[in-house]
């Protein structure tokens, strides 16, 4: 399969749920929540004279290209990152994709 978008959005820790739900509003099928450390300069923490980085999520949202502007339309609403500090969402081009069945299956099915 080609022609794919993969918004990734990068967001504080415990705030991606209300992310998904509406991204999957704005017509994503779903999404896959990864666990990271932050390292910019306004999120770093000091403990004990220590740095720490804040703990985020990086969420991974692949979705069909004319579907890309409105889901990370709703990621930005939801995840407030027009606020500072909030995180940051970016698309990018995919250009093949394997194991996403169920989308594979509809396509066969419109050519049939």
């Amino acid at each position: 399969m080609e022609g794919y978008k993969l918004i990734v959005a990068i967001l504080p820790k415990g705030t991606t749920g209300g992310v998904l739900d509406a991204a999957g509003e704005a017509g994503a099928e779903g999404g896959t929540i990864l666990l990271a450390r932050g390292t910019g300069a306004k999120e770093a923490r000091k403990f004990f004279g220590i740095s720490i980085s804040s703990e985020r999520e990086v969420v991974l949202i692949l979705v069909e290209p004319e579907k890309a502007r409105g889901v990370l339309d709703a990621v930005v609403e939801a995840g407030k990152l027009d606020e500072p500090a909030k995180g940051i969402a970016f698309v990018l081009a995919v250009e093949e994709v394997s194991g996403i069945a169920h989308l594979e299956g509809r396509e066969e099915g419109a050519d049939g």
